[in-house]
């Protein structure tokens, strides 16, 4: 049987970023990583999950979860350095 940690495992995002994806598109967390995995190996796709991540930091900074949006942060901020190359913030064609 596949776990949800063998799920995200398998995605290539951490449990924060997966989490984050969850939020902002209202969906389970094994839904996240499934579309997680499809978006990162996606032309534009990186800069998608960089962008939902944006999202929820603002989110939860105009609702006042000022702790939220610092855990928010700090997955992005993982999530540009472990990916540099596919979410570099530049809109493709």
């Amino acid at each position: 049987m596949i776990s949800i940690e063998d799920c995200i495992a398998f995605c290539g995002l951490t449990q924060e970023e997966v989490d984050a994806v969850a939020e902002h598109e209202h969906v389970p967390e094994a839904a996240a990583t499934a579309l997680a995995n499809y978006l990162l190996n996606s032309s534009g796709g990186a800069d998608r999950i960089r962008t939902m991540i944006i999202d929820d930091i603002h989110v939860a900074l105009d609702e006042g979860r000022v702790e939220h949006a610092a855990e928010l942060f700090a997955a992005l901020r993982h999530f540009l350095s472990a990916h540099p190359a596919k979410a570099d913030g530049k809109a493709r064609a």
